[in-house]
């Protein structure tokens, strides 16, 4: 039997995904691994914990058909992290990851070399977020000089693995796009941008289409993962934007959102439509003649965790969390919910936001509480939407994606919220690791184009919008985009310094 090997380094874990040519699944494996938080607003991972998540993970799903033959791999991964590396492509330190917030300064600079925000989208069509890799390359070289002396070569999370796995140093258009220094609409380095902000180019890797061949299996990858010498490698995505493909999303009308840790709403685009105030990221797409728009919310299933392991004394699981919740009425009876724990990137890109529950009344139980999180979650999501109709993004039809696409009740508060279906497709599940083997796919001719491939997702599960909670979602959303304007100032205040002795 032929197959595809998809692999993502994750945040938590890495998977590694066999599939037919006909995109079944055959067989899938994670390992996890930790993450380090040397200092509050600082998230880091040892890079050699991502090659031994991949190890075992490859070798697990390998065992479980031993007798397929791979045509391809395709790489998938946490984007925006900084992996430094040395001569002899040694790691330097510990990867700064997606979500660490230590970069503010350095992102500033880079927008103000730029010639300000209008400049800076002028030349990527994206805000140099914090949590970007370019601001990390700033911080690291003025916060470790030494370190940064040494330093080479930066990849991304995934193209450290395809470096061990083949030798060969690449990336590709999508994860490239996340560090904010990518031209997205010209698919190459902004190589203005990078010469103003101090960047040497030649710390950044060359750049590939995603479905491009970036390499093999050389004789010391085959060694350390225990896969064929010699088999293809192809370019890959960043987590974000492959698994747009990977849940079938690459026509018009259809969203994307993935309730993993971080919340996604994402669509695809036939051309680089501009990002006026640069609240949305758009990035290329891992198909060569498309775009890829998304927002993204720091919080999302990461403050379901939040809420169960701090605020619920028993220590439920998410599934009686989910029941609860469901006793409770649309609007969970006036209660409301911002998800900004983290802070927030999109649609307010502010480290200091906070979260909050609003309108707490001593009649609201915790199916209550529950519900307005659930609730406030999807509010982001249509504060999102908000930003997108302006591009001629409308949604028909949503394909939710992450761990809280298995509850029914957060697929039905988006179909209620958005007033259209809601359906989860097969190999969704599987999470990027599924759309990064589909590009390995596309990259030895398994599906001639993108669209074809994406009709390998097909539909598991389908929720219809109930009419009846359209006035409260309608009413409550109204409340809820209120929220932070009139909280923003407190929620900087809160930041201080003072209140975290």
């Amino acid at each position: 039997m032929q197959a595809l090997l998809g692999i993502d380094i994750g945040t938590s874990g890495c998977k590694a995904l066999l599939i037919g040519t006909d995109g079944a699944v055959i067989a899938a494996e994670t390992a996890t691994y930790p993450l380090s938080q040397p200092r509050p607003g600082w998230t880091e991972q040892d890079p050699e914990l991502w090659i031994n998540g991949a190890r075992q993970a490859v070798a697990r799903a390998v065992a479980r058909a031993p007798a397929v033959e791979i045509l391809c791999i395709g790489l998938s991964g946490q984007m925006h992290g900084l992996t430094p590396l040395g001569a002899d492509h040694r790691v330097l330190r510990p990867a700064i990851l997606w979500n660490d917030q230590r970069n503010g300064a350095e992102c500033a600079a880079i927008t103000e070399a730029a010639g300000g925000l209008e400049g800076l989208l002028a030349a990527t069509n994206n805000r140099m977020l914090i949590g970007y890799t370019g601001g990390k390359i700033l911080w690291m070289q003025g916060h470790e000089p030494d370190l940064f002396a040494r330093m080479t070569l930066m990849l991304n999370p995934k193209d450290y693995l395809r470096l061990r796995l083949t030798g060969e140093v690449a990336s590709e258009v999508s994860d490239a796009s996340g560090t904010g220094l990518f031209d997205v609409r010209r698919r190459q380095w902004a190589t203005g941008l990078i010469e103003t902000a101090g960047i040497d180019p030649d710390l950044l890797p060359p750049v590939f289409e995603s479905q491009q061949i970036t390499g093999r299996v050389s004789a010391a990858g085959a060694s350390l993962f225990g896969l064929p010498k010699g088999v293809p490698v192809a370019g890959g995505g960043g987590d974000s934007v492959i698994q747009t493909i990977g849940s079938g999303v690459i026509g018009p009308g259809e969203l994307q959102t993935t309730i993993g840790t971080a919340g996604i709403l994402a669509a695809a685009l036939d051309a680089p439509q501009d990002n006026p105030d640069g609240k949305l990221q758009v990035f290329c797409n891992v198909a060569a003649d498309k775009w890829h728009c998304m927002g993204v919310s720091l919080n999302a299933g990461g403050a379901m965790g939040w809420y169960r392991d701090t605020l619920c004394a028993d220590a439920p699981s998410f599934e009686t969390l989910a029941a609860e919740a469901a006793e409770s009425p649309a609007g969970a009876r006036g209660l409301l919910f911002l998800p900004y724990l983290n802070g927030e990137r999109c649609p307010h890109p502010d480290p200091s936001a906070r979260g909050a529950f609003i309108g707490l009344t001593a009649r609201h139980r915790r199916a209550d509480l529950t519900r307005a999180l659930m609730e406030g979650v999807v509010h982001a999501f249509a504060d999102m939407h908000a930003l997108m109709r302006p591009m001629g993004i409308d949604g028909r039809v949503i394909k939710a994606s992450g761990g809280g696409a298995r509850s029914a009740l957060w697929r039905q508060i988006q179909a209620d919220m958005f007033g259209c279906d809601v359906v989860t497709t097969e190999g969704a599940a599987e999470g990027a690791a599924f759309g990064a083997a589909l590009v390995a796919g596309l990259a030895v001719g398994v599906w001639p184009d993108a669209a074809t491939a994406a009709q390998s997702c097909r539909a598991l599960t389908r929720e219809r919008p109930d009419p009846q909670t359209a006035a409260v979602h309608t009413r409550a959303h109204a409340i809820y985009r209120g929220l932070y304007p009139a909280l923003s100032d407190s929620f900087a205040a809160l930041n201080d310094a003072l209140f975290d002795r």
